[in-house]
């Protein structure tokens, strides 16, 4: 159980940071779904992409702070949450099927997919549904909500890195697979086509501060930029 719930979510942030690290270096995220290449449907799929995951990243990670040991959120939060979470998966899923989807059907020489290409879509479904039925699991009440209880629990004792694996041994069933879905999504993520989808304005953004000056160093004294 330690391994599982202690090892192998240090061993998927390795393989999220290090995957990245190897694409840049590969092929700096460059892909027929990105850049010049993409048409309108890709173009508009990755829009709808990059709305919808942050919002749901977001919305996710206000409901761990937001919720008690054993509550969901009080208050107008929750409600809140729900809807901001109703709009962002139907805009994360759409977004994944457009991008996803065409290349897989298509068979097309420049539009290789690999094996875990054809993973991701399931695995992003399975993600965002998992997230629903935690959400409206009817043994969780206002105050004894089991997200709480154990997922967020969990996770809470993954960045203070103080593992609470004993939360995540005795979860339901349904909860223990949310957990291993989240941990295989971002094992595999740099290593899919989806790899860019915010690697690339990113990097984008940083070019952009660094041709503005924003990054150059200033001499202590004068102010002044000084030798590069």
């Amino acid at each position: 159980m330690y391994v599982v719930w202690a090892l192998l979510p240090c061993a998927a942030v390795a393989s999220f940071a290090g995957g990245h690290l190897w694409r840049y270096r590969r092929d700096r995220f460059h892909g027929p779904s990105y850049g010049p290449y993409a048409d309108t449907a890709q173009r508009l799929g990755a829009l709808s992409f990059r709305i919808g995951v942050p919002l749901l990243f977001v919305s996710r990670i206000a409901e761990v702070l937001a919720s008690g040991p054993h509550s969901r959120p009080g208050g107008h939060i929750g409600p809140f949450l729900i809807t901001l979470q109703a709009i962002a998966i139907p805009l994360a899923v759409a977004g994944a099927a457009v991008l996803l989807v065409p290349p897989l059907i298509a068979a097309d020489a420049h539009a290789r997919v690999s094996p875990l290409d054809r993973i991701t879509l399931p695995v992003l479904i399975a993600a965002l549904l998992s997230s629903i039925l935690i959400s409206f699991d009817p043994h969780s009440t206002d105050h004894g909500y089991l997200a709480a209880e154990t997922l967020f629990t969990w996770v809470r004792s993954l960045v203070t890195l103080h593992p609470d694996v004993a939360v995540m041994q005795h979860a339901p069933t349904m909860y223990q697979a949310r957990g291993l879905i989240v941990m295989l999504l971002i094992a595999v993520w740099p290593y899919t086509r989806l790899a860019g989808i915010f690697a690339v304005p990113t990097a984008r953004l940083l070019r952009k501060l660094a041709r503005t000056g924003v990054f150059r160093r200033h001499d202590p004294v004068l102010g002044s930029p000084g030798p590069a």
